[in-house]
């Protein structure tokens, strides 16, 4: 982060904003993404504008790195609107999405007396939010629960479509259930305290929209990544907004995954096992997806369906965004193993999201094995 002279400039930038406001149409089960900066300050108006006056107890799920920026802040918004709060910490990293971690929440709630009328606040990332929502979708048959992400990867992806679980020694997300969020609160001024590498990763994210859905987006993310990546208000404003749209979309259409919400998984098959493989400590998420949208931008090369330089440009967006993690000591033997275990593998066959050119894909489970395994080898073997 540059001196305080640049903070406050982007500060005044990003306030200068109107709230944007997208809504996820799911009939009675719709829900608005409200993006606006300094929102973060007004998340418990915002929570009863959204679900009326009856909840009176609201639990903020965190870890303690976002709780020591934003906890108290929220805390008081959510009191000022009429909440009674309590505060539960999870500890940094993939690692610990796990049952142990839902397991201490359900006490946590026990403990408190919650009710089926209170309300989770997932106050962070994509593992608070996936673990904050699948406690949120079990305890009791069901809470409500609100999302207000900090991280790019949260803000333009995970906090957005009702994905909840935790993951499983043996593979990433196994355990879980659909339960869409009563709200999601986006505050871009947030991404001043993520750390540059969280940062980045998010921007991988950004890619997969592009390639998925929108060429337009891509071609911004890659002929801006420089602006995004120094916070530039007006880039990063417009990336979350138009993310959010393309899921918002994909999700009204397909909520439950059974068709068009299977592209939002381009890049995951093989990052998934990229995890895994390392139990979930080399790699940020955003980073393995990387890694897994290169490896299924050539398997698509090799089956003829992309062409060798629109590969290729999918490749350089990926590399302007940061040089990726090493992986050329991990084996491609273990990774095909751990895509076995992949939640959308269906009889036994791997699907693969593959693009046929840079906003159009198509997904495939026919993938020959050599075509996978050399995919694989290759795009481990450089990181630029």
């Amino acid at each position: 982060m540059s001196g305080s002279g640049t903070r406050d400039r982007r500060l005044v930038s990003l306030s200068s904003a109107p709230m944007t406001t997208i809504t996820v149409k799911l009939g009675k089960r719709s829900y608005p993404i409200r993006i606006e900066a300094g929102l973060i300050d007004s998340v418990g108006d915002s929570l009863r504008s959204a679900i009326g006056e009856g909840s009176q107890q609201a639990v903020i799920v965190t870890n303690p790195t976002v709780d020591s920026h934003y906890g108290a802040r929220v805390t008081r918004s959510l009191n000022r609107a009429g909440f009674r709060t309590s505060r539960f910490l999870i500890p940094d990293g993939e690692k610990h999405k796990t049952l142990r971690t839902a397991e201490s929440l359900y006490t946590f709630l026990i403990e408190r007396r919650a009710e089926r009328s209170d309300i989770l606040v997932a106050l962070g990332g994509g593992v608070v939010g996936d673990t904050a929502g699948f406690v949120a979708a079990t305890f009791l048959r069901g809470l409500r629960f609100v999302q207000v992400p900090t991280t790019l990867l949260a803000q333009i992806d995970s906090s957005v479509g009702g994905k909840t679980g935790v993951n499983h020694q043996l593979g990433k997300n196994l355990i879980g259930v659909f339960h869409q969020p009563s709200l999601v609160v986006i505050d871009p001024e947030t991404l001043q305290t993520l750390a540059t590498r969280e940062f980045r990763s998010g921007l991988y994210e950004a890619i997969k929209y592009g390639v998925i859905r929108d060429r337009r987006l891509f071609a911004r993310v890659a002929a801006r990544a420089d602006r995004l990546k120094d916070l530039d208000a007006a880039e990063l404003t417009y990336l979350i907004a138009r993310s959010c749209r393309i899921k918002a979309e994909i999700v009204a259409r397909d909520e439950r995954e059974r068709g068009l919400r299977r592209i939002l998984n381009f890049g995951h098959t093989v990052g998934h096992a990229l995890e895994a493989v390392t139990h979930y400590r080399r790699f940020l998420h955003g980073e393995a997806v990387a890694y897994g949208m290169r490896a299924a931008s050539r398997m698509a090369e090799h089956l003829g369906l992309l062409f060798e330089e629109e590969r290729a440009s999918i490749d350089e967006a990926i590399a302007r965004v940061a040089l990726l993690p090493r992986a050329i000591n991990l084996a491609v033997g273990d990774i095909m193993s751990a895509m076995t275990h992949d939640k959308k593998a269906e009889g036994g066959r791997v699907a693969f999201v593959l693009p046929e050119s840079i906003g159009r894909v198509v997904v495939r489970s026919d993938v020959p094995l050599p075509v996978v395994r050399k995919a694989i080898r290759d795009c481990l073997s450089r990181r630029d």
